[in-house]
Formats: structure tokens, C-alpha cells, sequence
């Protein structure tokens, strides 16, 4: 009787009202409190982390609780990369084991329905979260953390308003200069170690402006005391003179409170474009080693951790069907026990991409690589 009941699951059949097949949406709605009891957990766990660590500043600096908790809250989407693959991983994990230790995935199969189709429904949300977490990653991440770090420093310096980050490196997109800031003033406008590298068209940039101080004035930053250097095609001087003060633009469109961002220097608090202008400047600048490495990883890891929900869902389905009949408790288990695994590559991955023993962008991709081989392998040997 199962086997004919279930005979309705076939691809082609919808519900009432609904455009998705009947397998589809019964493999949705099996996975869907799981994905969300799973993503507040780790939400409210890293959260709780984060805010035990400001514990020390409310306790010994007496630092204003609902400001310590401003900001928890705006650093907790720091945790959208990580916490939409673990919820993606246990929802998978949990629904497909419970419906092999209810016989209804054997039932489904004896119907007729392949089990390479069982598992486009599972994939394929897998999919849709790395979408979603992407657009979060890049949209409502940087921003947020950007307040956070900056409410950090406005816990430790005891500011009544929120501060600026130092030694930064900006690139204005429209023109291709490159500003480097060593230090920024207490008034938020005065700068000191300022440096501006104009590009050339035969070679990284044609002209240098190097000055002591330096004072925002509406959209333009004033220099004063500045060294003035050309270059040549090949790159070498051909004249350098002292001016006393130089006018340039900012960044179009661009307050001196978005200039001075800590968005353009913390890599958590960029999107993938403004991260890749950084890395492209400091590359043109000729800085290397681990700084650089550091930010190509993250760069990398802006793409690499969101697809990680399509490979968890990849991993949780095979080994769901093959570990199901023993329980709930076993597929937590497994779902935390192959995040770890997960966790330790991509930790092991860091350490070789920053350090230049291996292709940065490689590194970042490779724990997706190595989960998403056996993914694979663990499917098509239940498939056989």
C-alpha cells in the first residue's frame, strides 16, 4: 500500500495551490524547521560568545551595558557565513535521516523514484541558501560590522561618538587614485602620513603626493607640505618639487565620515568589490607576505563560504540515507562531527593560503573541493 501511495510523489504530481511537485514540497517542509531551530542555535551561541568577551569591558571599564550590547548586535551577521552552511548541514542531516528511519525514503525508491531526484529537492535549497547567504554576506554584513568595530573602539576609548580607524588604504574607483592614511586626527577631519599615488597609463602610476598633514574641506582633501614625484614610463623619476599645500578630490560622492571608514580597512566590512580594489592597491604597491594573503583568503572566502551550503547539503544526504534508522541523535552528531571537519581544513587551508605556500584562491576553495569529492563518492555508491 505504501508503495502505491507513494507512486503520487512522482515528479510530475503538485498540490492544490502549488507550483512545486508533491516531493518537492514535502522534502521543503521536512527540512525547514530544522534549517531554522539549527540557524538560531549557532546564531545565538556565537552571539552569547561575542558578548562574554565584551562581559570584561561592562565589568572592569564600566562601559555602558545597552552599548556593549549595540555592539553584539550589529557584529552577529560576522556569523552569515558560517551559520546558513552548519543550519543548511543539519536540516539536510535531520530530515532525510527521519525519513529513512520511517522506511519512507525506502518506500520512495521502491516507487520508482531515483534517488539522484530524492536529492535534487535537498540540493537545491542547498543552492538557494547559498544564494541568499551570499547577498547577505555582501549586503547586510559590511555595514553592519563596519558600526560594530566602530562602537568597539568607542567601548575601549570611552568616545561619545563613534571613531576612525588608522593606516588605511583607499582607492577612489572613478579616478584609480590610491590614498594611504597613517593616521587620523581626533577631530575626524585632520590626517597625518598621507600619501596619494596617481595611476599612469604605461605603468602603475606616473605620479606621487607625500605630505605630513592633511585636512578634509568639504568633498576635497587639502595637503600641506607635500613632495610632489614623477615618473617616467620605465618607471623612473624624472622630477620632484616641495609645494606647500595640494587639492584633491575624494572619492566621488563620498563624506569625509565614509571616507574615513573603518569599511575600507577592516576586510570583514568591505564587499568583494571594495576588498578586491584594496588588494589590487597594496599589490601595486608592492605589499605582500601575510597582510596580503590575508586579504586575498578573505576575498576568496567571500564566494567560498556561502557555496559551502550547496556542499553540505551534498555531504548530509548521503550520509543520512546510509546512517537514518539509527537515529536523531546520530545525524546531530554527524552533522557536527563533518562541520568540524569542515572547520579544520579551512582552518589548515588559512595557514597555507596566507603563508604563500599555496595559490590563495586554491586554499580557500579547497575544504569545499575535498567535502564536495566525497559528497559525490558517498552518493553514487548509494545510488548503486
Amino acid at each position: 500500500m505504501a508503495t502505491v501511495a507513494l507512486r503520487r510523489l512522482l515528479p510530475y504530481s503538485r498540490t492544490r495551490g502549488s507550483l512545486l511537485p508533491i516531493l518537492d514540497s514535502y522534502l521543503l517542509r521536512e527540512m525547514a524547521w530544522p534549517f531554522v531551530g539549527a540557524f538560531f542555535a549557532y546564531y545565538i551561541f556565537w552571539s552569547l560568545n561575542i558578548f562574554v568577551l565584551s562581559a570584561q569591558y561592562i565589568i572592569n571599564q564600566h562601559v555602558p551595558f545597552f552599548l556593549a550590547l549595540r555592539f553584539v548586535v550589529l557584529r552577529s551577521p560576522q556569523a552569515i557565513p558560517m551559520a546558513f552552511p552548519f543550519a543548511s548541514l543539519m536540516a539536510a542531516m535531520l530530515a532525510m535521516g527521519r525519513l529513512m528511519g520511517d522506511n519512507e525514503l525506502n518506500a520512495m525508491r521502491t516507487s520508482g523514484i531515483h534517488i539522484v531526484r530524492i536529492a535534487a529537492t535537498p540540493l537545491a535549497f542547498g543552492f538557494a541558501m547559498f544564494l541568499v547567504t551570499y547577498a547577505m554576506n555582501e549586503y547586510v554584513a559590511p555595514p553592519s560590522i563596519d558600526l560594530s568595530t566602530r562602537s568597539f573602539y568607542q567601548m575601549i576609548y570611552h568616545s561619545d561618538s563613534l571613531p576612525f580607524e588608522t593606516q588605511f588604504f583607499r582607492k577612489d574607483p572613478d579616478t584609480g587614485n590610491t590614498f594611504y592614511v597613517t593616521q587620523v586626527g581626533p577631530d575626524g577631519k585632520t590626517l597625518y602620513g598621507v600619501q596619494i599615488f596617481k595611476p599612469g597609463r604605461t605603468g602603475p602610476w606616473n605620479e606621487t603626493l607625500q605630505a605630513r598633514t592633511a585636512v578634509i574641506s568639504g568633498s576635497n582633501l587639502v595637503l600641506k607640505d607635500v613632495i610632489d614625484t614623477r615618473f617616467n614610463a620605465d618607471g623612473y623619476v624624472v622630477g620632484q618639487q616641495h609645494v606647500n599645500s595640494v587639492t584633491i578630490g575624494l572619492p566621488i560622492q563620498e563624506t569625509a565620515a565614509q571616507f574615513l571608514s573603518t569599511v575600507n580597512n577592516d576586510p570583514w566590512a568591505m564587499t568583494s568589490k571594495q576588498l578586491a580594489l584594496h588588494v589590487h592597491a597594496m599589490e601595486a604597491q608592492g605589499i605582500g607576505g601575510v597582510t596580503l594573503g590575508n586579504m586575498e583568503f578573505t576575498l576568496a572566502n567571500k564566494l567560498a563560504w556561502p557555496f559551502a551550503c550547496f556542499i553540505a547539503v551534498l555531504v548530509a544526504v548521503p550520509l543520512a540515507i546510509r546512517f537514518g534508522k539509527r537515529g536523531r541523535m546520530l545525524g546531530m552528531a554527524l552533522s557536527i562531527l563533518a562541520f568540524f571537519i569542515y572547520f579544520v581544513l579551512t582552518s589548515a587551508a588559512s595557514a597555507f593560503g596566507t603563508s604563500g605556500a599555496m595559490n590563495t584562491y586554491l586554499a580557500a576553495w579547497l575544504p569545499n573541493i575535498i567535502m564536495g569529492i566525497a559528497g559525490v563518492t558517498l552518493l553514487r555508491l548509494e545510488e548503486r
